[in-house]
Protein backbone atom coordinates (compact mmCIF):
# COMPACT_ATOMS: atom_id res chain seq x y z
CA UNK A 1 0.00 0.00 0.00
CA UNK A 2 2.92 2.18 1.07
CA UNK A 3 4.85 1.95 -1.84
CA UNK A 4 1.48 2.50 -4.36
CA UNK A 5 0.76 5.55 -2.84
CA UNK A 6 4.60 6.52 -3.41
CA UNK A 7 3.61 5.61 -7.47
CA UNK A 8 0.74 7.35 -7.26
CA UNK A 9 2.64 10.68 -5.65
CA UNK A 10 6.06 10.25 -7.75
CA UNK A 11 3.58 10.75 -11.00
CA UNK A 12 1.30 13.47 -9.93
CA UNK A 13 4.04 15.38 -8.62
CA UNK A 14 6.10 15.35 -11.70
CA UNK A 15 2.86 15.78 -14.04
CA UNK A 16 2.39 18.79 -11.91
CA UNK A 17 6.16 20.42 -12.92
CA UNK A 18 5.04 20.70 -15.73
CA UNK A 19 2.24 22.84 -15.07
CA UNK A 20 4.07 25.12 -12.77
CA UNK A 21 6.45 25.78 -15.75
CA UNK A 22 3.53 26.79 -17.86
CA UNK A 23 2.21 28.65 -14.95
CA UNK A 24 5.60 30.58 -14.45
CA UNK A 25 6.13 31.25 -18.38
CA UNK A 26 2.73 32.64 -18.42
CA UNK A 27 3.49 34.82 -15.37
CA UNK A 28 7.01 36.11 -16.97
CA UNK A 29 5.35 37.05 -20.20
CA UNK A 30 2.38 38.47 -18.53
CA UNK A 31 4.63 40.84 -16.53
CA UNK A 32 6.73 41.81 -19.39
CA UNK A 33 4.08 43.17 -21.70
CA UNK A 34 2.03 46.16 -22.13
CA UNK A 35 -0.72 44.63 -20.20
CA UNK A 36 1.64 44.38 -16.91
CA UNK A 37 -0.61 46.98 -15.30
CA UNK A 38 -3.29 44.57 -14.90
CA UNK A 39 -1.08 41.63 -13.89
CA UNK A 40 0.11 43.67 -10.81
CA UNK A 41 -3.75 45.10 -10.35
CA UNK A 42 -5.07 41.57 -10.35
CA UNK A 43 -2.29 40.68 -7.74
CA UNK A 44 -3.64 43.45 -5.53
CA UNK A 45 -7.16 42.87 -6.01
CA UNK A 46 -8.77 43.18 -2.07
CA UNK A 47 -10.56 40.34 -0.71
CA UNK A 48 -12.18 40.28 2.50
CA UNK A 49 -13.77 37.77 4.71
CA UNK A 50 -16.50 38.93 7.74
CA UNK A 51 -17.82 37.10 10.40
CA UNK A 52 -19.27 39.54 13.29
CA UNK A 53 -16.32 41.79 14.38
CA UNK A 54 -13.53 39.31 13.09
CA UNK A 55 -12.39 40.77 9.87
CA UNK A 56 -9.51 39.03 7.21
CA UNK A 57 -8.92 41.78 4.84
CA UNK A 58 -5.74 40.67 2.57
CA UNK A 59 -4.97 41.54 -1.38
CA UNK A 60 -5.72 38.25 -3.24
CA UNK A 61 -1.48 37.87 -3.42
CA UNK A 62 -1.82 37.21 0.55
CA UNK A 63 -5.01 35.05 0.12
CA UNK A 64 -2.61 32.48 -2.20
CA UNK A 65 0.65 32.94 -0.29
CA UNK A 66 -1.12 32.66 3.65
CA UNK A 67 -4.34 30.79 2.71
CA UNK A 68 -3.78 28.58 -0.45
CA UNK A 69 -0.38 27.65 0.34
CA UNK A 70 -1.40 26.51 4.10
CA UNK A 71 -3.00 23.95 2.15
CA UNK A 72 -0.17 22.88 0.70
CA UNK A 73 1.66 22.48 3.87
CA UNK A 74 -1.19 20.26 5.22
CA UNK A 75 0.08 18.34 2.54
CA UNK A 76 3.59 18.52 3.08
CA UNK A 77 2.53 17.74 6.81
CA UNK A 78 0.42 14.68 5.80
CA UNK A 79 3.71 13.33 3.41
CA UNK A 80 6.13 13.95 6.18
CA UNK A 81 3.86 12.03 8.91
CA UNK A 82 3.13 8.87 6.75
CA UNK A 83 7.05 8.77 5.61
CA UNK A 84 8.13 8.43 9.31
CA UNK A 85 5.34 6.12 10.41
CA UNK A 86 5.96 3.79 7.47
CA UNK A 87 7.56 4.90 4.59
CA UNK A 88 10.75 5.84 3.79
CA UNK A 89 11.94 7.86 6.50
CA UNK A 90 10.54 5.25 9.35
CA UNK A 91 13.70 4.09 10.75
CA UNK A 92 17.19 5.85 11.35
CA UNK A 93 18.60 3.14 8.64
CA UNK A 94 16.04 3.92 5.97
CA UNK A 95 16.44 7.62 7.02
CA UNK A 96 19.72 8.58 8.03
CA UNK A 97 21.43 9.48 4.34
CA UNK A 98 18.54 11.39 3.39
CA UNK A 99 18.53 13.12 6.34
CA UNK A 100 22.42 13.94 6.78
CA UNK A 101 22.34 14.71 2.84
CA UNK A 102 19.75 17.32 3.60
CA UNK A 103 21.43 18.76 5.72
CA UNK A 104 24.04 19.52 4.18
CA UNK A 105 22.01 20.89 1.06
CA UNK A 106 20.54 23.39 3.50
CA UNK A 107 23.75 24.35 5.74
CA UNK A 108 25.76 25.19 2.34
CA UNK A 109 23.64 26.89 0.62
CA UNK A 110 22.65 29.31 3.61
CA UNK A 111 26.95 29.54 4.09
CA UNK A 112 26.86 30.74 0.45
CA UNK A 113 24.39 33.12 0.49
CA UNK A 114 25.46 34.68 3.61
CA UNK A 115 29.19 35.17 2.93
CA UNK A 116 27.78 37.33 -0.46
CA UNK A 117 25.78 39.69 2.07
CA UNK A 118 28.04 39.64 4.65
CA UNK A 119 27.93 43.05 6.27
CA UNK A 120 23.88 43.85 5.12
CA UNK A 121 21.82 43.33 7.51
CA UNK A 122 19.46 43.69 5.30
CA UNK A 123 19.75 41.72 3.15
CA UNK A 124 21.16 38.96 5.47
CA UNK A 125 17.73 38.09 6.38
CA UNK A 126 17.52 35.94 2.73
CA UNK A 127 19.95 33.46 4.11
CA UNK A 128 17.15 30.06 4.16
CA UNK A 129 16.18 31.20 0.37
CA UNK A 130 18.34 28.56 -1.34
CA UNK A 131 17.98 26.18 1.33
CA UNK A 132 15.00 24.47 -0.04
CA UNK A 133 13.93 22.18 -2.62
CA UNK A 134 11.25 22.04 -5.20
CA UNK A 135 9.67 18.53 -4.94
CA UNK A 136 7.68 18.96 -7.70
CA UNK A 137 10.15 20.00 -10.20
CA UNK A 138 12.99 18.03 -9.31
CA UNK A 139 10.96 14.49 -9.32
CA UNK A 140 9.42 15.96 -12.82
CA UNK A 141 13.22 16.28 -14.17
CA UNK A 142 14.15 12.84 -13.12
CA UNK A 143 10.71 11.69 -14.93
CA UNK A 144 11.86 12.84 -18.09
CA UNK A 145 14.38 10.72 -18.22
CA UNK A 146 12.76 7.02 -17.36
CA UNK A 147 14.10 4.30 -17.00
CA UNK A 148 17.40 5.88 -17.11
CA UNK A 149 16.84 7.15 -13.68
CA UNK A 150 17.35 4.16 -10.94
CA UNK A 151 13.99 3.84 -9.24
CA UNK A 152 16.01 3.88 -5.78
CA UNK A 153 17.35 7.38 -6.96
CA UNK A 154 13.95 8.70 -7.47
CA UNK A 155 12.89 7.47 -3.82
CA UNK A 156 15.90 8.70 -2.20
CA UNK A 157 15.39 12.35 -3.42
CA UNK A 158 12.18 12.18 -2.44
CA UNK A 159 13.17 11.09 0.73
CA UNK A 160 15.77 14.00 0.64
CA UNK A 161 13.41 16.72 -0.61
CA UNK A 162 10.94 15.61 2.60
CA UNK A 163 13.72 16.22 5.20
CA UNK A 164 14.12 19.38 3.39
CA UNK A 165 10.46 20.46 3.58
CA UNK A 166 10.72 19.75 7.15
CA UNK A 167 14.14 21.93 7.57
CA UNK A 168 12.62 24.51 5.70
CA UNK A 169 9.06 24.54 8.17
CA UNK A 170 11.33 24.76 11.19
CA UNK A 171 13.37 27.55 9.74
CA UNK A 172 9.72 29.60 9.01
CA UNK A 173 8.78 28.72 12.36
CA UNK A 174 11.99 30.35 14.11
CA UNK A 175 13.13 32.95 12.41
CA UNK A 176 10.48 34.17 10.03
CA UNK A 177 7.82 35.25 12.69
CA UNK A 178 6.59 39.06 13.16
CA UNK A 179 5.66 40.26 16.32
CA UNK A 180 3.48 38.18 18.69
CA UNK A 181 -0.47 38.23 20.00
CA UNK A 182 -0.57 36.25 22.96
CA UNK A 183 -4.16 36.39 22.61
CA UNK A 184 -4.51 34.51 19.50
CA UNK A 185 -1.38 32.48 20.03
CA UNK A 186 -3.65 31.17 23.06
CA UNK A 187 -6.40 30.37 20.83
CA UNK A 188 -3.90 28.96 19.00
CA UNK A 189 -3.35 26.68 21.36
CA UNK A 190 -6.81 25.66 22.12
CA UNK A 191 -7.16 24.16 19.00
CA UNK A 192 -3.80 22.31 18.79
CA UNK A 193 -5.04 20.99 22.02
CA UNK A 194 -8.68 19.89 20.33
CA UNK A 195 -6.66 18.47 17.32
CA UNK A 196 -4.65 16.24 19.80
CA UNK A 197 -7.80 15.39 21.49
CA UNK A 198 -9.62 14.26 18.61
CA UNK A 199 -6.50 12.00 17.93
CA UNK A 200 -6.27 10.21 20.83
CA UNK A 201 -10.13 9.78 20.93
CA UNK A 202 -10.05 7.73 17.71
CA UNK A 203 -12.02 10.37 15.49
CA UNK A 204 -11.83 8.98 11.62
CA UNK A 205 -13.66 11.90 10.32
CA UNK A 206 -11.75 13.76 8.02
CA UNK A 207 -14.31 16.95 8.62
CA UNK A 208 -13.76 17.07 12.23
CA UNK A 209 -9.98 17.80 11.85
CA UNK A 210 -10.64 20.52 9.21
CA UNK A 211 -13.03 22.28 11.35
CA UNK A 212 -10.71 22.62 14.01
CA UNK A 213 -7.89 23.49 11.32
CA UNK A 214 -9.27 26.13 9.64
CA UNK A 215 -10.13 28.05 13.49
CA UNK A 216 -6.57 27.42 13.66
CA UNK A 217 -5.73 29.08 10.79
CA UNK A 218 -7.17 32.06 12.07
CA UNK A 219 -5.84 32.37 15.07
CA UNK A 220 -2.20 31.68 13.66
CA UNK A 221 -2.48 34.07 11.39
CA UNK A 222 -3.82 36.76 14.06
CA UNK A 223 -0.51 35.44 16.22
CA UNK A 224 2.62 36.76 14.07
CA UNK A 225 3.66 33.13 13.25
CA UNK A 226 2.93 32.54 9.56
CA UNK A 227 -0.32 31.30 9.07
CA UNK A 228 1.03 28.48 6.87
CA UNK A 229 1.97 26.13 9.65
CA UNK A 230 -1.51 25.41 11.08
CA UNK A 231 -1.55 23.45 7.79
CA UNK A 232 1.67 21.51 9.02
CA UNK A 233 0.11 21.14 13.04
CA UNK A 234 -3.20 20.00 11.51
CA UNK A 235 -1.48 17.44 9.23
CA UNK A 236 0.54 15.99 12.06
CA UNK A 237 -3.36 15.43 14.00
CA UNK A 238 -4.81 13.19 11.45
CA UNK A 239 -4.45 9.35 12.34
CA UNK A 240 -2.68 7.51 9.96
CA UNK A 241 -3.55 4.13 11.35
CA UNK A 242 -6.94 3.10 12.11
CA UNK A 243 -8.49 -0.13 13.94
CA UNK A 244 -11.29 -1.04 11.59
CA UNK A 245 -11.22 -3.33 8.55
CA UNK A 246 -8.95 -1.40 5.69
CA UNK A 247 -10.71 -0.74 2.69
CA UNK A 248 -9.04 0.87 -0.32
CA UNK A 249 -7.16 3.26 1.44
CA UNK A 250 -7.01 1.41 4.60
CA UNK A 251 -9.82 3.32 6.21
CA UNK A 252 -6.89 5.78 7.08
CA UNK A 253 -7.95 9.28 6.93
CA UNK A 254 -4.31 10.81 6.28
CA UNK A 255 -3.85 8.47 3.28
CA UNK A 256 -7.90 9.82 1.99
CA UNK A 257 -6.75 13.43 2.47
CA UNK A 258 -3.62 13.15 0.77
CA UNK A 259 -4.97 11.31 -2.03
CA UNK A 260 -7.93 13.76 -2.08
CA UNK A 261 -5.27 16.63 -2.07
CA UNK A 262 -2.31 15.76 -4.41
CA UNK A 263 -4.18 16.69 -7.78
CA UNK A 264 -5.64 20.19 -5.93
CA UNK A 265 -2.37 20.78 -4.82
CA UNK A 266 0.06 19.53 -7.92
CA UNK A 267 -2.41 21.14 -11.11
CA UNK A 268 -4.77 23.80 -8.94
CA UNK A 269 -2.09 25.42 -5.68
CA UNK A 270 1.10 24.99 -7.02
CA UNK A 271 0.54 26.46 -10.31
CA UNK A 272 -1.21 29.38 -8.97
CA UNK A 273 1.37 30.23 -6.66
CA UNK A 274 3.79 30.01 -9.51
CA UNK A 275 1.96 32.42 -11.59
CA UNK A 276 1.84 34.73 -8.44
CA UNK A 277 4.77 35.07 -7.74
CA UNK A 278 7.29 34.23 -10.90
CA UNK A 279 6.13 37.23 -12.17
CA UNK A 280 9.54 39.78 -12.56
CA UNK A 281 9.44 42.57 -15.07
CA UNK A 282 12.90 41.63 -16.99
CA UNK A 283 12.98 45.85 -18.33
CA UNK A 284 16.09 47.26 -17.15
CA UNK A 285 17.50 43.78 -16.64
CA UNK A 286 21.24 43.62 -17.25
CA UNK A 287 24.11 41.34 -16.76
CA UNK A 288 25.44 43.31 -13.73
CA UNK A 289 22.06 43.11 -11.77
CA UNK A 290 22.22 39.29 -11.68
CA UNK A 291 25.82 40.09 -9.77
CA UNK A 292 23.98 41.96 -7.35
CA UNK A 293 24.41 40.17 -3.73
CA UNK A 294 20.70 39.01 -3.25
CA UNK A 295 20.23 37.33 -6.56
CA UNK A 296 24.22 36.12 -7.00
CA UNK A 297 23.87 34.62 -3.21
CA UNK A 298 20.46 32.96 -4.09
CA UNK A 299 21.44 31.50 -7.73
CA UNK A 300 24.57 30.32 -6.15
CA UNK A 301 23.44 28.95 -3.26
CA UNK A 302 21.11 26.85 -5.26
CA UNK A 303 23.33 26.01 -7.67
CA UNK A 304 26.86 25.43 -6.02
CA UNK A 305 25.89 25.26 -2.60
CA UNK A 306 23.18 22.35 -2.57
CA UNK A 307 25.29 19.66 -4.77
CA UNK A 308 28.54 20.59 -2.57
CA UNK A 309 26.34 20.41 0.31
CA UNK A 310 24.24 16.88 -0.77
CA UNK A 311 27.63 15.18 -2.11
CA UNK A 312 30.10 16.46 0.66
CA UNK A 313 27.70 15.12 3.29
CA UNK A 314 26.74 11.90 1.48
CA UNK A 315 30.35 10.94 0.95
CA UNK A 316 31.25 11.41 4.54
CA UNK A 317 28.01 9.87 6.00
CA UNK A 318 29.09 6.50 3.39
CA UNK A 319 32.96 6.94 4.56
CA UNK A 320 31.95 6.62 8.32
CA UNK A 321 29.59 3.76 7.65
CA UNK A 322 26.35 5.55 8.12
CA UNK A 323 25.15 4.39 4.89
CA UNK A 324 25.41 3.53 1.14
CA UNK A 325 24.73 5.02 -2.44
CA UNK A 326 20.89 4.60 -3.51
CA UNK A 327 21.05 0.39 -4.71
CA UNK A 328 21.69 0.53 -9.06
CA UNK A 329 22.59 4.15 -8.87
CA UNK A 330 26.74 5.50 -9.64
CA UNK A 331 28.44 8.06 -7.82
CA UNK A 332 27.80 10.42 -11.24
CA UNK A 333 24.06 9.80 -10.96
CA UNK A 334 23.90 10.99 -8.09
CA UNK A 335 26.08 14.04 -8.34
CA UNK A 336 22.88 14.32 -11.37
CA UNK A 337 20.50 13.82 -8.34
CA UNK A 338 22.29 16.54 -6.00
CA UNK A 339 22.45 19.03 -8.69
CA UNK A 340 18.40 18.54 -9.14
CA UNK A 341 18.35 19.65 -5.28
CA UNK A 342 19.08 22.89 -6.20
CA UNK A 343 16.19 23.57 -7.88
CA UNK A 344 13.98 25.75 -5.07
CA UNK A 345 11.15 27.31 -6.84
CA UNK A 346 8.29 26.92 -5.09
CA UNK A 347 9.77 27.06 -1.41
CA UNK A 348 12.48 29.06 -2.33
CA UNK A 349 9.56 31.64 -3.58
CA UNK A 350 8.20 31.34 -0.48
CA UNK A 351 10.85 31.83 1.61
CA UNK A 352 11.71 34.71 0.16
CA UNK A 353 8.10 36.26 0.17
CA UNK A 354 8.81 36.24 4.19
CA UNK A 355 12.84 37.42 4.19
CA UNK A 356 12.02 40.68 2.86
CA UNK A 357 9.06 43.16 4.26
CA UNK A 358 10.51 45.99 1.14
CA UNK A 359 9.11 45.41 -2.36
CA UNK A 360 12.65 46.40 -3.70
CA UNK A 361 14.00 42.90 -3.46
CA UNK A 362 11.44 41.01 -4.92
CA UNK A 363 12.84 41.08 -8.36
CA UNK A 364 16.55 39.90 -6.65
CA UNK A 365 14.67 37.04 -5.28
CA UNK A 366 12.96 35.88 -8.23
CA UNK A 367 15.78 36.50 -10.74
CA UNK A 368 17.40 34.75 -8.03
CA UNK A 369 15.57 31.88 -7.70
CA UNK A 370 14.56 31.39 -11.49
CA UNK A 371 18.26 31.76 -12.63
CA UNK A 372 19.28 28.96 -10.12
CA UNK A 373 16.59 26.48 -10.10
CA UNK A 374 17.27 26.94 -14.22
CA UNK A 375 20.17 26.02 -14.17
CA UNK A 376 20.20 23.54 -12.00
CA UNK A 377 17.29 21.82 -13.81
CA UNK A 378 19.33 21.83 -17.05
CA UNK A 379 22.55 20.84 -15.57
CA UNK A 380 20.90 18.13 -13.56
CA UNK A 381 19.53 16.60 -16.03
CA UNK A 382 22.08 16.63 -18.71
CA UNK A 383 24.64 14.95 -16.00
CA UNK A 384 21.65 12.13 -15.20
CA UNK A 385 21.51 11.39 -18.75
CA UNK A 386 24.97 11.26 -19.88
CA UNK A 387 25.84 9.62 -17.00
CA UNK A 388 23.40 6.62 -17.96
CA UNK A 389 23.68 6.79 -21.31
CA UNK A 390 27.29 5.64 -20.73
CA UNK A 391 25.66 3.05 -18.40
CA UNK A 392 23.68 1.60 -21.04
CA UNK A 393 25.93 1.55 -23.64
CA UNK A 394 28.85 -0.23 -21.05
CA UNK A 395 26.39 -3.24 -20.21
CA UNK A 396 25.20 -6.30 -22.21
CA UNK A 397 21.82 -6.40 -23.70
CA UNK A 398 20.77 -8.90 -20.84
CA UNK A 399 21.55 -6.77 -18.17
CA UNK A 400 19.82 -4.17 -19.75
CA UNK A 401 16.50 -6.40 -20.13
CA UNK A 402 16.96 -7.48 -16.51
CA UNK A 403 17.49 -3.62 -15.68
CA UNK A 404 14.67 -2.74 -17.60
CA UNK A 405 12.24 -4.92 -16.17
CA UNK A 406 13.63 -4.55 -12.83
CA UNK A 407 12.56 -0.76 -13.29
CA UNK A 408 8.64 -1.68 -14.74
CA UNK A 409 8.22 -4.17 -11.71
CA UNK A 410 8.97 -1.24 -8.89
Amino acid sequence: MAFVALRRFLHTASAGGVLLVLASLVAIAWANSPASGLYIDLLNVPVAVQVGALSIAKPLLLWINDGLMAVFFLLVGLEIKREVLEGGLSSLAKAGLPAIAAMGGMAVPAAVYTALNWGNPETLSGWAIPAATDIAFALGVLALLGTRAPASLKIFLLALAIMDDLGAIVIIALFYTAELSLAALGLAAVGLAVLVLLNRLGVMRIAAYILVGIFLWVCVLKSGVHATLAGVATAFAIPLRTRDAPSRYGDSPLRQLEHMLHPWVAFGILPVFAFANAGVPLDGLTFGSLLEPVPLGIALGLFLGKQVGVMAFTWAAIRLGAGRLPSGASWVQFYGMAVLTGIGFTMSLFIGGLAFNDEGYSAAVRIGVLSGSLLSAVVGYAVLFAASGRATASATPAQVVRRGSAEAGD
